[in-house]
Parts: structure tokens; C-alpha cells; sequence
């Protein structure tokens, strides 16, 4: 059981409205018309994944803001034009140069959780094609020092950061967090244990299905619900790291048919946390 630090547990996205692998009639009842409101029965914090394609407008966020009870925190994903240059260009036909006015308007979209006091963290989420080079690390120092400003979390995921020991030593200066992230492991892999540099913690739990991680497509490859085992076995490392930080952040992005918020809720079991809602279990009754 965690007894030091503010954990904050929950799910990569909360809308997933098509595809085989919807959450609705999984996790949101048919007729569900206000799905953020629903999910917020359950859980305390979720990760917001639709920044990464574009800025949410004010306007928007002040709505998300306004639904979540106090005490609610988002995690909000950095718009992929700061961090997947080459996926930008694809999805837009534009070049990924930054400019001052790119910032501002991510900065603006932030603002009413920030004034709301509900914005936990940022998460800069890098492809495992971003290697630690002099480019790379130039690129990870700019957005460390652009959003310095906000609790800052990074997920980097070749093998070439954590070989190299100055990469602690830069996430240590900046009190960026380094994202333990659990998914399958390939030779180009992250090192499995990561070091703590910030005074926080953040998990991303992917999934393991490494038969689909390369040819699924965004349904299939986040296809797996971890075991009871295989939860208690995440929840140690969580319960290490809130005996030595101030706040936990752990997001489940094994999305398909609503794995995530099951194995959300198992986590939170397993931590010997509540959840917002006591009827959890008419949703999953196995659990």
C-alpha cells in the first residue's frame, strides 16, 4: 500500500468512440452522452492524447476543466509538432519548424487547467527512432527549457539514452521526469529500470503484445490486458518510487475494448486505493 506520495492513477485517453476496439458497452454504458464525466466516477487523473494532434482550443479545455470534480488532474501530451517532426509533416503537408507562435498557442491551451489548478503534468513522448545524438539532445534541452515552467515528464525510448549516463544527469538539472514506460522489449529497447530525476514519478503501461507491436495498427497493437500477477508486479515498482517522490502519475494505454480502466482499477486495488465510484463493479464483476 502507498502512504507517502499523491498517487494519481488512470487511463491514456478517454474516448475511444469506434473501431474494434471501443470502450463503449466495455466501459461506457450505450447512451453515455458525457463520457469525461462517466470516466470521472472512476478515476482521479487521465492522460489527455488528443494535444498530441493538435492544441485544444481554450475554450475546450475550460469545458474538461469545469467537469472534473476538485482534485482532478490531467496530464496533457505534448502536440507532436515539438516532438515528431517527421509524423507532423506527414499528417499535415507543412513543415515542423517551431515557432514563437506555436508555443504561445500550446501555452494558451494549458491555461485554464493551469488556473484551474487541475493540470498535473506535461508529457513530451518521443518515437523509439529518436536517438540520443548532439541534434537530439539540443532539441530535449529547448523543450526543458521552454516548458520549464510546468512539471515536465519524458518518455524516451532507445536504447542509446539510458546507455549514456549524462542523460540523468540532463533530466536532473531540468527536474524532468524520466517515464518508466513497460511495453515489449526489443534490442533498440529502453534499459527496463529507469532512474528517478525529478520530484516525481510517471508510468506508462503499453501493453506487451509483441507479436502485434510492429505490424498491428492502432487497435490490434494495444491488444493485452496484464495479469493479476503481472499488476502486482507494476505495483512494486510504483510503491518504490512513492516512498521517494511527492506525486505519482501511472496511465494505462492498453486501450483496446477498455483494458485500460480494467487494469486501472486493478491497480488501484492493488495499491489499496478507492476509486470515485462504488459500483465498479457491476462494470468488470471478475475483478
Amino acid at each position: 500500500m502507498v502512504n507517502k506520495a499523491e498517487v494519481y492513477i488512470g487511463t491514456s485517453g478517454w474516448s475511444y468512440p469506434a473501431g474494434e476496439g471501443t470502450w463503449k458497452g466495455h466501459f461506457y454504458p450505450r447512451g453515455t452522452k458525457n463520457e469525461l464525466e462517466h470516466y470521472c466516477r472512476f478515476f482521479h487523473a487521465v492522460e489527455l492524447n488528443s494535444s498530441f494532434y493538435r492544441p485544444p482550443a481554450p475554450e475546450l479545455a475550460h469545458k474538461w476543466a469545469a467537469t472534473v470534480p476538485e482534485g482532478f488532474l490531467f496530464t496533457v501530451k505534448l502536440w507532436q509538432k515539438f516532438t515528431h517532426p517527421g509524423m507532423y509533416e506527414a499528417a499535415t503537408g507543412e513543415p515542423a519548424a517551431i515557432s514563437p507562435d506555436d508555443v504561445a498557442i500550446f501555452k494558451s491551451s494549458l491555461e485554464p487547467l493551469r488556473q484551474s489548478g487541475k493540470l498535473g503534468a506535461l508529457l513530451a513522448q518521443f518515437p523509439p527512432s529518436f536517438k540520443n545524438s548532439e541534434d537530439s539532445r539540443r532539441l530535449l534541452a529547448a523543450l526543458m527549457h521552454t516548458f520549464g515552467g510546468y512539471r515536465l515528464a519524458v518518455e524516451l525510448r532507445h536504447r542509446s539514452w539510458s546507455d549514456d549516463p549524462a542523460t540523468v544527469e540532463m533530466l536532473q538539472a531540468g527536474n524532468a521526469c524520466w517515464v518508466w514506460q513497460d511495453e515489449p522489449m526489443f534490442g533498440t529497447s529502453i534499459a527496463g529500470d529507469l532512474p528517478l530525476t525529478a520530484d516525481f514519478a510517471y508510468f506508462r503501461f503499453h501493453g506487451r503484445n509483441a507479436e502485434m507491436w510492429w505490424k498491428g495498427n492502432v487497435e490490434t497493437r494495444y491488444k493485452y490486458l496484464y495479469s493479476p500477477q503481472e499488476i502486482t508486479e507494476l505495483a512494486g515498482k510504483m510503491e518504490t518510487a512513492a516512498s521517494r517522490v511527492k506525486q505519482v502519475f501511472a496511465f494505462f494505454n492498453n486501450h483496446y475494448q477498455a483494458f485500460a480502466p480494467r487494469n486501472a482499477i486493478g491497480m488501484m486495488k492493488e495499491l489499496g486505493l478507492t476509486t470515485g465510484h462504488l459500483s465498479w463493479k457491476r462494470l468488470f464483476p471478475d475483478e
